[in-house]
C-alpha cells in the first residue's frame, strides 16, 4: 500500500478523494456488482492513482470470524509433511477433505520452541489438528493460547481433558504378531520406531518401562501380549530401536542377522521400516516372505506398491482425517480420547516359515 507523506493510504482517504461514501468505496472492491460501473470505474482509477490496491483479504476475514482454513502443526521441520509417510498419507486424507469444502490448509511446523510459538500464533486458520509425534504437550500447550478449537493426533500424553484421535496401537500390534505366529513363526524380531529422544539400537524391557514416545512402548506391548498368549518367552525376541531411517533400519538388521539363530519373522512399527526390512533382505540374499516374513504397522498406500506388496496392520487414515478436519474446522468437539480400531491387511510379505 502506497503512502501520503509517512501515512500509508486507506480506504477512506480513496472514498474522500473520489467524492464517495466509505461504504461506496468498499463495495467498489468487495461488491462490485452493485456499484454503478461509472462510479466503481471512477473509484478504482482514483485508487490507482493513490497507489492503493485494495482492502486487506486478511483482516476482512479475521473480521468475519472465518477464515475457512485449518491448521495443521508439528514440532517437526516442514520436510517432515512430505517426506514421513504416515504423515504424507493424513495429509492426502485431510486435503483431499478440504478439497471437497472448498477449505484451506496450512502447514505449521518448527524445531525451535520459540518459533513454533510464533508459527501457531499468527497462523490464520479456524482450528488446529496437531501431529503430536514428538512434543505433544508443548504443542498442545501453545495451541490452548490461541483458543481455537483443535485436536490432537498420536498424542501420549495422560491428560484426559486434551481432545485426541488415535488408534488402537496395543490390539493393532497385537494383531500383527497374531499373525505371524498363527502362520507358525517362533523367531521373531521387533523393529522399533523412536522409544527416545535419540537412542538407537537394542533396547531393554527396562528401557521400554522408561520410553519417551508411548506409541512406539505401546507396540512393543502388544506384541507381547500376543508372545505371552503362545508362550514365547519376551527375552528371545531381540528388539532394536530405529530413527525409521534406512541407515539405522539396516544397522538393526545387521546386528541382528549376525547372531547364531537369526529370526523367521519381522514385527515393523511402521511400513517405513517394513519396506526398508524388505530391501535389505532381498539384498542380502534372503527371501521374502520364502526365508523372513515382514509386517508393518499404518498401512501407507505405498505398502501395497512395494515387492513383495506388504502385509500390514491399517490405520483407519480416512475416519482419522475426517473426525480432525471436522473438530479443527467446525468445532465439533473430541470428547476424551476417541480410538479407532486398525485392521490387518494380508498382502504378499508374510508366509508360513519354510521349516
Amino acid at each position: 500500500m502506497a503512502a501520503q507523506g509517512d501515512k500509508p493510504i486507506k480506504l477512506r482517504d480513496v472514498a474522500k478523494a473520489a467524492g464517495v461514501s466509505q461504504g461506496t468505496a468498499s463495495n467498489a472492491f468487495s461488491r462490485p456488482e452493485i456499484v454503478r460501473e461509472e462510479v466503481r470505474e471512477h473509484v478504482l482509477k482514483v485508487a490507482t492513482e493513490l497507489g492503493y490496491s485494495g482492502p486487506s483479504i486478511t483482516g476482512r476475514l479475521l473480521r468475519g470470524g472465518k477464515v475457512n482454513a485449518v491448521g495443521v502443526a508439528a514440532i517437526e521441520p516442514l520436510s517432515y509433511f512430505f517426506e514421513d509417510l504416515w504423515a504424507r498419507h493424513l495429509m492426502a486424507e485431510i486435503s483431499e477433505i478440504c478439497d471437497a469444502r472448498g477449505a484451506g490448509v496450512a502447514l505449521v511446523s518448527a524445531l525451535s520452541g520459540e518459533r513454533l510459538d510464533w508459527n501457531i500464533q499468527s497462523a490464520l486458520v479456524d482450528g488446529f489438528i496437531l501431529l503430536c509425534v514428538e512434543g505433544g504437550e508443548r504443542l498442545v500447550e501453545l495451541t490452548r493460547q490461541r483458543q481455537l478449537p483443535y485436536v490432537a493426533l498420536a498424542i501420549g500424553a495422560a491428560d484426559n481433558s486434551i481432545p485426541a484421535i488415535g488408534v488402537n496401537n496395543r490390539g493393532g500390534a497385537r494383531m500383527a504378531a497374531e499373525h505371524l505366529l498363527a502362520l507358525g513363526h517362533r523367531r521373531l524380531a521387533i523393529l522399533s520406531t523412536a522409544l527416545s529422544e535419540k537412542h538407537q539400537g537394542p533396547v531393554t524391557a527396562g528401557e521400554i518401562d522408561a520410553a519417551v514416545y508411548s506409541t512406539s512402548s505401546t507396540r512393543v506391548r502388544g506384541y507381547w501380549d500376543a508372545m505371552d498368549a503362545a508362550g514365547i518367552p519376551r527375552v528371545s525376541v531381540p528388539i532394536h530401536e530405529t530413527r525409521e531411517s534406512r541407515a539405522s533400519t539396516i544397522a538393526a538388521l545387521e546386528a541382528i542377522f549376525a547372531a547364531a539363530e537369526v529370526p523367521t519373522g519381522i514385527l515393523a512399527m511402521s511400513d517405513m521400516v517394513a519396506m526398508f526390512a524388505i530391501d535389505w533382505l532381498i539384498q542380502n540374499g534372503w527371501s521374502v516372505p520364502g526365508d523372513v516374513s515382514v509386517i508393518g504397522f499404518d498401512g501407507v498406500p505405498e505398502a501395497a506398491l512395494s515387492t513383495p506388496k506388504l502385509t500390514t496392520i491399517e490405520q483407519p487414515m480416512k475416519e482419522i482425517a475426517r473426525l480432525a478436519v471436522e473438530a479443527a474446522l467446525d468445532g465439533t468437539q473430541v470428547t476424551g480420547r476417541r480410538v479407532l480400531e486398525p485392521r490387518l491387511v494380508i498382502r504378499e510379505s508374510t508366509a508360513s516359515p519354510r521349516d
